[in-house]
């Protein structure tokens, strides 16, 4: 069996700007522009059984606005009549209104289990396209914004189950055939999760093709599935299709052709999931193993053997337990019955009382040991010397203990760590793992549409711009830009939303859930002479953060950056903020 390859990220030292001094508020007025929308965006709230935290990770933060990357200054909603609409910005003083290019075949409304429609750019010349009730629809559009070529039209249209949202699709063109492979995501419910939030999350990849020689319609040729316990922060498929990145705090498995998901998730889980053998409980003078019988046993189906440091069950002629004891016990003292619930008790005799036993056979891990309430308070009080109810009881003693005062809560390092993983197409093993440790996943964003997209991840107090290149299989990944101290500010807003960055890194922008849009530029140079006041030095450059106010109470469904422009969607509005004036 293949082992995954242990990798890390490497950081370009030049990238980083270790003298940056922080980000200077400016109040130069940002140019923003209003439209107000023929019919309201059509979003999709939870609903009663959506009540986990991965279902608000994938559908409740869903982005409505939808940017397409090969088409500079080109978005896309979908509204409540089932129209997709485009804005595509020439000169923003010259603003039209959003125009139709497709309406959806099925009634929205009529679904009730439905998702929020979703869309991806697969290429300049194809779309994938989800209505949010289970049906897949790959489109071919023609060039885009060319409106003697741009014409949208289903080249495929299935039913593939579930409700399902589109995370990612790339196109595929060779001699023989095209293809469209594309990600799926669902959240779903694990009837056998007893201990977690009973659902999970499947990562479906899907491949549709079509022999060029032939003249048949395209067909899915290819289905797999992986499942996981989280969301994953970040899912794309390798531009040459034969592999697939993950980024996610709980790791996914590919589930074998055929298998039941519920099944698989069930044998990946079993070490953590599986019911002790026995459970047992002690006092100081003896102990007690507690056995869940099989139905229909009778006291012939059991043996129980004692000696002085040795235990022996047999269950219907099947050895149950059997091993040496973690101490002596009085034999001849110790006995067993059947009780009413069909179980099977027996009492154990110590022979050193006031002993604890740390486990009942020794090396034994099928049992489960049950604390009272009486033992918990003993042991509290026996390590209570260790412990102090003040925060820092004395901090000018020689070795004074951690200050918290000193960490702010952007510091605190998360429970669990996210991890990176690249699986193989054909094997679907994973190949790389990255653990991102607390490097705290941020955003995404297309840089280049043939490539895949960035992700961007928080190093320390700045957030570092990461490009894959599946081709490379020493460096996968390659930092391209650095954010300064961005990783920290973030942190500080604790209402946002989205996250963005302009494809050509120039800055960066977060938006609350109301109103509120933040710019975070680069540092640039100064047209006035400018002095540091502490060390009387001058200052060649300076970045600039920039606060817009929106003028309405509706909150914001989606946040798309470009390189000139912010684009902003509320229910009934659309907003154009303009960043960066010049080309």
């Amino acid at each position: 069996m293949e082992v995954a390859a242990n990798c890390s990220l490497r950081v370009k030292r030049p990238l980083l700007d270790p003298r940056f001094e922080g980000y200077k508020l400016s109040l130069e007025p940002l140019p923003c522009y209003q439209l107000e929308l023929d019919a309201a965006v059509a979003e999709v709230k939870l609903r009663d059984d959506q009540y986990t935290l991965e279902h608000m990770h994938a559908f409740g933060m869903y982005n409505y606005l939808h940017c397409d990357s090969w088409y500079q200054d080109s978005v896309y909603y979908i509204d409540t009549l089932g129209r997709i609409m485009n804005l595509t910005v020439m000169l923003d003083t010259a603003l039209g209104k959003p125009r139709e290019v497709f309406r959806l075949p099925t009634d929205l409304t009529a679904c009730d289990n439905r998702l929020c429609a979703s869309i991806h750019f697969t290429s300049s010349t194809w779309v994938t396209l989800s209505d949010g009730t289970g049906r897949l629809y790959v489109i071919g559009t023609g060039e885009r914004g060319n409106s003697a070529s741009e014409k949208w039209e289903i080249m495929f249209n299935e039913e593939l189950g579930d409700p399902f949202i589109i995370i990612h699709s790339i196109s595929l063109l060779n001699a023989e055939e095209h293809s469209i492979a594309t990600l799926l995501l669902r959240v779903e419910k694990e009837e056998l999760d007893m201990k977690g939030s009973g659902f999970y999350v499947s990562l479906e990849w899907v491949t549709i093709s079509k022999k060029n020689k032939d003249k048949k319609k395209y067909e899915i040729i290819k289905r797999d599935i992986l499942c996981g316990k989280s969301v994953p922060h970040y899912a794309a498929i390798e531009p040459d299709g034969n592999g697939l990145m993950i980024v996610s705090y709980k790791s996914f498995t590919f589930v074998q052709a055929g298998q039941d998901l519920e099944e698989n998730m069930d044998e990946d889980m079993s070490e953590k999931i599986k019911e002790p053998l026995y459970y047992w409980q002690q006092t100081e003078d003896d102990l007690t193993v507690t056995i869940r019988l099989p139905e229909d046993s009778t006291k012939e189906d059991i043996q129980v053997q004692f000696l002085p440091d040795h235990i022996n069950i047999v269950l219907k002629d099947h050895q149950f337990l059997e091993g040496k004891l973690y101490s002596s016990i009085d034999h001849e003292s110790s006995t067993w019955i059947i009780k009413e619930s069909n179980s099977l008790e027996i009492s154990l005799i110590k022979k050193n009382e006031g002993l604890t036993w740390p486990e009942l056979v020794v090396g034994d891990k099928q049992g489960e040991l049950i604390r009272d309430s009486a033992q918990c308070a003993a042991i509290a009080e026996r390590l209570m010397h260790l412990t102090s109810e003040e925060l820092n009881p004395n901090p000018d003693k020689e070795k004074p203990p951690c200050n918290a005062q000193e960490l702010e809560e952007c510091d605190i390092f998360f429970e669990e760590s996210s991890s990176l993983c690249r699986f193989d197409g054909s094997t679907l093993k994973t190949t790389h793992v990255v653990n991102l440790g607390s490097n705290q996943y941020l955003f995404s964003v297309i840089v280049d549409p043939k490539e895949m997209p960035c992700f961007c991840l928080r190093h320390d107090v700045d957030a570092l711009l990461w490009q894959p290149h599946s081709s490379k299989q020493d460096d996968m990944w390659e930092h391209i830009a650095t954010f300064n101290a961005l990783g920290y500010v973030q942190a500080s807003k604790r209402d946002k939303k989205f996250f963005a960055c302009a494809p050509n890194y120039s800055y960066a922008a977060l938006c609350e859930c109301l109103r509120r849009v933040f710019i975070y530029r680069q540092p640039a140079p100064m047209s006035t002479v400018l002095y540091n006041r502490k060390e009387g030095r001058q200052v060649g450059q300076v970045a600039k953060q920039q606060v817009a106010s929106l003028e309405t109470n509706d909150p914001i469904l989606g946040f798309q950056a470009t390189n000139e422009r912010l684009f902003v969607l509320t229910t009934r509005n659309l907003f154009l903020i303009k960043v960066n004036t010049e080309n």
